[in-house]
């Protein structure tokens, strides 16, 4: 069996993990990235970081600092806590970038960090963006950052691959953002989830590398952890010119030897990988669309939308989705020689202080400002509810940023919609949500295919000393999908430090089912049922269940912090859907009833041995767990490895 490309890149970078045979969608193992990047949450890392008691940074060359989030925040606390991040830096001797250099991921980009076949994470959701280069780009939370400063090191679980196969043209009004938001609002039922995308196909050629950079960007909203494209002459040209830029600056990141190495053995997943699914997407079929409101799963077609004339209060042309020179080039030949609406407020950001001066030096800039446009410093800002610009109760925006999720760009009363820099532009001019000129929408031409699942071989797993061979254990279902931290763990008690395991274990599951706290035992499994634990990152939705004495959950599939969250708490997490459909079953009358949590009476064996859970007469296989998230169980979470791998304490 051949390796898809995240599986291949994945080996390269293993310091820890299976041995004997490559690596496959569902093993656990522990990877040495290329760069881990850090921006204002530098500050929480730095804390988890001194904490663990480690003396210093093992690879200073490996993070890199980048401030983007809060720029526009000129209070004493805030100054003094970029001035300690600097401090800590220098320290460290870490790569640093002050605020105002550009927002984290574009930064990263364009000082070739990121290069082709590198795995390369940060703690931020749109990780994914470096994938647009031909790298696995992802996030990871604090503590694993922290984790990596200190071993060089994270844990990371291979996840699923799916392909979509581009071919066609993108035809004129189209652009790399239309076709994501094509995307994630046609296939919005989990398709991806969780899932690392390949895209690939003739049609990959005709789309420019800022383009690349926005679909990849967004497949974390349409639920991926990489969205993955091929090297080919239009990424080696950036590169050449990223290169050159940097080499007159005295840097030299990328060798005339890395060029041609990527040019004559381009990285390619196998003919005969193990694929989930396969997408394809005519990009010829794709028209200008606008995702929303709140939300980036219903995404309408820019016609169909147009004819309803959307007030708009506030545009917004920022993000490190799409402020990159093209972007703000398309949105300037639209302002040109116009102005934006009465009424109507835009705000500009590029995604960096050279995309700016760019800009500038082509005179694209000076359009948006002649317009109207009111200019932000290079960074985040609006797009994450912070600084100038926010939406207020009523009114309703429209943005060329990435998400839209309520109150997320301000009041929670107001509306946000997704679209092109293009369709930011000119509905900003027109005062309603429009395109800049006739709009011909067209039928998507998109099909998606099931792959068949890939039986793998019966692997016998070495158990490590103070890890359960087995766990047998009382089978209490909660049937509902989606199922968020929140509903395990609520806001009320998230920020509580008075709360005690044992307080904790009487609200755990409160605002899903009040009655949980009163049936659930120590020693119970619980299975739940898909995408466990989404939403928040609240480590107490994983310390909760530990201090009931939960022993273990089974799901269907997971919210990616929340597994990561789960072992680096030495929590053991193992995703199985075919028992979950098996315990449906059962359990169908309940179910039907709606029912929050549902004890049929059964108990469940696992057997991390053999990578088997028993039910019944049934077995179910689950992707076996090796010595990685064996020792982070048996340490008692990631912190405690850390500090024993250093001999701390």
């Amino acid at each position: 069996m051949g390796q898809t490309v995240v599986e291949k890149i994945a080996q390269s970078h293993m310091a820890e993990g299976p041995s004997g045979r490559p690596l496959r969608a569902g093993d656990f193992l522990s990877i040495r990235p290329h760069h881990v990047m850090t921006h204002d949450n530098t500050s929480p890392v730095m804390q988890k970081f001194q904490a663990i008691g480690a003396p210093k940074v093992l690879d200073p060359k490996q993070p890199v600092f980048i401030l983007d989030h809060d720029i526009q925040n000129t209070s004493e606390a805030n100054l003094t806590k970029y001035r300690s991040i600097e401090e800590f830096a220098s320290q460290q001797g870490v790569e640093f970038y002050p605020a105002g250099t550009g927002i984290g991921h574009q930064v990263m980009v364009e000082q070739q960090y990121v290069v082709p076949g590198s795995f390369v994470v940060a703690s931020d959701s749109h990780s994914n963006m470096y994938g647009g280069v031909g790298a696995v780009g992802t996030p990871v939370v604090r503590t694993d950052a922290a984790a990596i400063w200190a071993t060089g090191t994270f844990w990371w679980q291979i996840p699923r691959s799916v392909q979509v196969v581009l071919t066609g043209e993108l035809p004129e009004g189209a652009s790399g953002k239309d076709v994501i938001l094509a995307l994630c609002g046609l296939y919005n039922q989990g398709e991806v989830l969780n899932a690392a995308v390949e895209f690939i196909g003739p049609g990959v050629a005709t789309l420019s590398m800022d383009e690349r950079l926005a679909i990849s960007n967004m497949t974390t909203e349409w639920g991926a952890l990489v969205g993955w494209f091929p090297v080919d002459e239009t990424t080696l040209e950036f590169l050449r010119r990223r290169r050159e830029i940097l080499l007159a600056r005295g840097v030299e990141r990328v060798t005339e030897e890395d060029l041609a190495g990527w040019k004559e053995d381009p990285l390619w997943g196998d003919e005969d990988a193990a694929y989930a699914a396969r997408i394809d997407l005519d990009l010829s079929s794709v028209s200008p669309h606008v995702s929303g409101p709140d939300t980036v799963q219903v995404a309408t077609a820019l016609g169909e939308i147009e004819s309803k004339r959307i007030e708009v209060q506030k545009a917004y042309l920022v993000s490190c989705v799409n402020s990159r020179s093209e972007d703000i080039a398309k949105a300037a030949a639209v302002l040109k020689g116009r102005r934006v609406a009465d009424g109507v407020e835009l705000y500009v950001a590029a995604a960096s202080k050279e995309v700016q001066r760019d800009c500038e030096d082509n005179g694209s800039w000076r359009t948006l400002l002649d317009a109207g446009a009111i200019p932000l410093p290079p960074g985040c800002g609006p797009c994450i509810g912070l600084g100038t610009g926010l939406l207020e109760a009523g009114e309703v925006g429209i943005s060329a940023t990435n998400r839209n999720f309520k109150g997320r760009m301000g009041s929670r009363e107001a509306e946000c919609y997704l679209a092109s820099p293009a369709v930011v532009a000119a509905s900003a001019v027109a005062g309603y949500i429009c395109g800049p000129g006739d709009v011909a929408d067209r039928r998507l031409a998109s099909d998606l295919r099931s792959l068949p699942s890939t039986v793998e071989p019966e692997e016998k797993v070495e158990i490590l000393p103070g890890f359960p061979e087995r766990i047998r254990g009382r089978l209490v279902f909660l049937p509902q999908d989606n199922l968020n931290t929140d509903g395990i763990y609520g806001k009320d008690y998230t920020y509580r430090d008075d709360m005690t395991p044992a307080m904790m274990a009487e609200v755990v599951f409160e605002n899903y089912d009040p009655e949980f706290a009163g049936v659930a035992q120590a020693g119970d499994i619980l299975v739940g049922s898909w995408n466990f634990g989404t939403g928040s990152s609240r480590e107490q939705a994983v310390t909760s269940l530990q201090a009931k004495g939960i022993a273990m959950v089974i799901a269907a599939s997971y919210s990616q912090t929340y597994l990561r969250n789960a072992f680096n708490n030495g929590f053991t997490c193992i995703q199985c859907p075919e028992l979950v459909q098996s315990v449906r079953l059962l359990t169908a009358e309940d179910v039907d009833s709606e029912a929050k949590t549902i004890i049929p009476g059964q108990d469940l064996e696992v057997d991390f041995s053999s990578g088997a859970i028993r039910l019944g007469g049934e077995s179910f296989r689950f992707p076996a767990l090796g010595s990685v998230p064996q020792a982070l169980v048996v340490a008692g979470g990631v912190e405690n490895q850390v500090r024993q791998r250093l001999g701390i304490g």
